[in-house]
């Protein structure tokens, strides 16, 4: 499956959690994952699909390598930080053990981000 279909799937995915989460904390008038809720939305849904937009309408060859790696942190990453979220703010843990995890996820989230960014540069022009 080429990246872009697997981004495309990933992000629906973020989508359906995301919206399920939402309907749970409107059916149940408690909104205290409202932070985890957004993050699954923006971070999983919003950045996966645009990703994969990226790669299906701009990345010329972007190297398999530096390609496949950014898929993975980024999915790794976002997944680790929806269920840090989910545990910190359903008050599972306390932000102390929280902490370091969602503060490694964030930076892997954001290294995904400027892996994409050098991907775009190195490709330069769009696919005709």
């Amino acid at each position: 499956m080429s990246l872009d279909r697997k981004y495309l799937v990933f992000a629906l995915s973020y989508a359906v959690a995301g919206m399920c989460l939402g309907i749970y904390m409107a059916s149940t008038q408690n909104h205290g994952q409202l932070v985890s809720h957004a993050h699954i939305l923006l971070v999983g849904f919003v950045t996966s699909f645009i990703y994969g937009i990226i790669h299906k309408l701009w990345l010329n060859n972007p190297g398999a390598i530096v390609a496949k790696a950014q898929f993975i942190l980024h999915q790794l990453a976002a997944i680790i930080l929806f269920i840090g979220l989910m545990l910190l703010y359903g008050g599972v843990y306390p932000p102390e053990a929280l902490d370091p995890i969602l503060g490694a996820s964030s930076i892997g989230v954001l290294i995904a981000a400027l892996l994409m960014l050098y991907m775009a540069i190195k490709s330069g022009t769009a696919k005709a």
